[in-house]
């Protein structure tokens, strides 16, 4: 018995020891965290003295590059490097990836049925990884990414399509979409402009780290100079870059972006040409796309008429895709399968539009007369050649071999001009059914090389009109097709886009300056006929669509929002605190509103206003107040910033977006007589003009992108868009038959 006491006893023991241990251990612990709180110490750390010399040599390091020149123009020439090192990556991997598709259908040469699954299934494989990729990481990766970009850039904030993984998502994406070839005939400019302003964003914020210090209005800055180099790096064409940022990008853009928007699309440039030239591709820094253009006498005087034409009918044929586009973007917005099928299965629609472009393109079949074996690169530069291919075709001297002679494709009958308009016919649907695909992908340079086809066969028509070429004194001078080729290609993409800066990137793409005044002409004359009629823009009418909101382009499908006084649909309510506030009435307004700026009137009755308070003041004061038995008002801590800039109720919505683009802010308050009337932030001003009353008693009905578009961006009926179709592809059937 006195055993299993003492037995008992020891382990009572134990377990007291144990206890008085643990307790030891916690009393230990809490008086070390007192100390190091008492005596400011940091905890121990491996290599202190290393550290520290490595951080005074980065402080010094600092302090040189900055006594040089701001830290924010290391920033701009980083983000030129990094896009035009991410470009040329991307062209790499696209490069092998389309070699080793050209091997594998070679070696399948006299199997039609292996080759013909080879041509189909390798760019549905891709396509379908492309859209499940990007889908799966980030959904917001898909399309072009420029209505989000011109959407941010007008003041709207939307983090989602700036993050780390829309950034991945959609590099990896573009490179399978690109990977697929001609046959989904999708571009990167669009998608590569969208990677940029990410890559500048993130660059924005390391930047502002550097500084120590966050300076207001820098992040639209850094991000309209990424929109140059987002071109700059694709082409290497550093002004055009910066011109498809003003025109494109950018409502109001402001003239101190002029400098940094040109260094970094220089770097970018420059960078883009070195790593070609260091990989093989180029022997020297020149041109992407080498032509061989007369210098001597470019062209004939009386061709600036014909130049005129040109553009006319890029412009007539610009009209009748961007309708076709509307109508596809409403088609998919209200078919109850295809809206099934997007939200559910969106890998199986991709693969299936695909395949059947790719069944099409089978070069077996159709395809040989669609030139379908070249690559994007390819189709460019071989209907930018110089020469004749009708005289050529006929000329049993020359020796035609597809591997040196790309444009021999066009020419599989010895007539290019059934070809040419066989490749015109098709490819306006193709490319119009291969927008709606929900992968990452470019439409502007699809578009200019349509306009660049559309031009060839034009100067190829011209050609056969005159064998002899146009006689100046006692010379010959023969027409010369690529001139007509390349003012097609800025003329049609520049109506498709309505903007001039396709001109000056071909003139910067293939080096010619022999014809800038003909180019610019096209491009002047086809945007006129595009414009007519205020027609929405292929990216405003994706703005549209998507519901963005984009004033500039509801104001494109509606004109009369321009005089529509803001006050006749200003919302009254809304936050508001008065100068006597306590901390109940902050906590309501901060549980309530999600805005920056808060107005601060005299009192609720008088609606007076004093000025505005930043959110993050009314957090602190909350702050400072919590359980606090003496309440302090408003007045008595938080200062009151006086508003320097208020819209009156006679404003017009237009004149509202005018003034929030210049002053790049989110809000503006509306006062009558000193009394507050509302706030105006980008939103509102938005939904203000899909609900603008025009009349007393009518308002135009903009509730979604799909009414506005069945309202206003057709436009014309029907019936006078199908007999445009059909006056114009028969013009190109009366050419093409004219000359068999």
């Amino acid at each position: 018995m006195d055993c299993v006491q003492h037995i008992d006893s020891a382990k009572v023991n134990e377990g007291d020891k144990k206890d008085v241990e643990l307790q030891n251990q916690r009393d230990k612990f809490i008086e070390g965290q007192r100390l190091l709180i008492l005596t400011d110490e940091q905890p121990w750390k491996p290599w202190k003295r290393s550290r520290s010399w490595v951080k005074d040599f980065l402080v010094r390091v600092r302090c040189v590059m900055g006594s040089l020149m701001g830290m924010e123009w290391y920033c701009f020439a980083a983000l030129g490097i990094l896009t035009a090192f991410l470009s040329f990556l991307m062209d790499l991997s696209v490069a092998k990836l389309l070699r080793a598709h050209q091997w594998l259908y070679s070696q399948l040469e006299g199997h039609c049925l292996l080759q013909f699954l080879c041509w189909t299934l390798y760019p549905v494989s891709l396509s379908a990884l492309s859209t499940s990729f990007s889908q799966s990481i980030c959904p917001f990766s898909a399309g072009s990414g420029v209505p989000e970009v011109r959407t941010i850039l007008s003041g709207v904030d939307m983090p989602h399509y700036l993050s780390l993984t829309n950034l991945f998502a959609k590099y990896v994406g573009l490179i399978c979409t690109l990977a697929a070839g001609s046959t989904v005939f999708l571009g990167k400019v669009g998608p590569f402009v969208h990677l940029s302003t990410m890559v500048g964003a993130y660059l924005n914020q390391l930047c502002t780290v550097l500084r120590g210090v966050k300076e207001e209005r820098t992040e639209g800055a850094m991000l309209v100079v990424a929109a140059a180099v987002g071109v700059a790096s694709c082409f290497g064409a550093p002004i055009s870059g910066v011109l498809f940022s003003v025109e494109v990008m950018s409502s109001h853009f402001a003239l101190k972006d002029y400098c940094p928007c040109f260094f970094a699309a220089a770097c970018g440039a420059l960078t883009f040409h070195l790593l070609s030239m260091w990989s093989g591709e180029q022997e020297t820094l020149r041109a992407l796309f080498q032509t061989s253009f007369s210098e001597d006498l470019p062209f004939y005087p009386l061709e600036i008429l014909v130049f005129a034409i040109l553009g006319l009918l890029c412009g007539a044929v610009s009209c009748v895709y961007l309708f076709c586009h509307r109508w596809i973007l409403l088609f998919i917005k209200t078919n109850k399968i295809l809206i099934k099928v997007l939200s559910t299965e969106k890998a199986l629609y991709s693969a299936m539009v695909v395949f059947l472009l790719a069944s099409v393109t089978f070069p077996l079949s159709a395809g040989q007369y669609m030139a379908s074996k070249l690559t994007i690169k390819q189709l460019l530069s071989s209907l930018l050649d110089s020469r004749q291919w009708t005289s050529q075709s006929h000329n049993a001297s020359v020796v035609l071999q597809p591997n040196l002679c790309p444009w021999s494709e066009w020419i599989p009958s010895g007539n290019p001009y059934l070809t040419l308009g066989f490749f015109l016919f098709m490819k306006l649907w193709m490319l119009v059914l291969a927008c709606t695909l929900p992968l990452p992908a470019g439409y502007f340079m699809p578009v200019f090389i349509y306009g660049a086809a559309i031009g060839r066969l034009f100067g190829e028509g011209l050609a056969f009109v005159s064998l002899n070429g146009v006689y100046l004194g006692q010379d010959r001078n023969p027409i010369n097709p690529g001139g007509y080729a390349l003012a097609g290609a800025a003329a049609f993409s520049g109506a498709v886009t309505h903007t001039l800066s396709p001109a000056l990137l071909a003139l910067e793409l293939t080096g010619q300056s022999t014809h800038a005044a003909p180019i610019l002409l096209a491009t002047l004359v086809a945007n006129a006929l595009a414009r007519s009629g205020q027609r929405p823009s292929f990216y405003d009418a994706l703005s549209i669509s998507k519901k963005l909101p984009h004033l500039p382009s509801l104001l494109k499908v509606c004109p009369r929002l321009f005089s529509v006084p803001i006050g006749k649909v200003l919302d009254p309510g809304g936050p508001v605190l008065e100068r006597t506030a306590g901390p109940t009435e902050i906590q309501q307004v901060l549980n309530t509103c999600s805005q920056t700026q808060i107005p601060v009137v005299d009192t609720l009755d008088s609606r007076i206003l004093l000025g505005s308070i930043n959110r993050s003041d009314l957090q602190t004061f909350l702050c400072h107040n919590h359980n606090k038995v003496l309440k302090k008002q408003l007045v008595d801590m938080c200062s009151i910033r006086p508003v320097s800039v208020q819209l009156s109720p006679d404003t017009t919505v237009q004149e509202a977006h005018g003034v929030l683009s210049v002053l790049c802010g989110e809000s503006l308050f509306v006062t009558e007589r000193g009394r507050l009337s509302g706030v105006v932030t980008w939103p509102e001003v938005t939904s203000a003009s899909r609900h603008a009353p025009t009349h007393a008693h009518t308002h135009i009905d903009i509730t979604t992108p799909t009414t506005s578009l069945d309202s206003y961006t057709l436009y014309e009926t029907y019936s006078t868009k199908v007999w445009t179709y059909l006056l114009i592809q028969g013009f190109f059937f009366i050419l093409l038959f004219s000359t068999l």
